[in-house]
């Protein structure tokens, strides 16, 4: 994830995917923060427009979601990641 230190939304996008990847992945990820002011040419090699944006490489395709990540679903969505938790069915019994 790219980021611009000590901004407000910078702390609530950490957070926020934080909380995805410990609710939804079960420690399937691995996960790198990048301050832009700190690596400019990070940045620039991965073409960085806007912070936060986090970067999905593995698996391919390489996705990329841009914000603070706070709509659980679409940022799931938007990088096609599927949550390893099972689904439950009508009476609560895994699918």
């Amino acid at each position: 994830m790219f980021v611009t230190s000590a901004s407000s939304r910078t702390a609530t996008a950490v957070a926020n995917l934080r909380r995805i990847c410990e609710q939804e992945l079960e420690g399937q990820y691995e996960l790198e923060i990048i301050d832009v002011l700190e690596h400019p040419d990070l940045a620039e090699d991965e073409k960085i427009l806007a912070t936060p944006t986090l970067i999905k490489s593995l698996p391919l395709p390489l996705r990329r979601v841009i914000g603070d990540l706070s709509n659980t679903e679409k940022v799931l969505l938007g990088l096609e990641v599927h949550p390893r938790r099972p689904t439950q069915g009508i009476e609560g019994t895994e699918k």
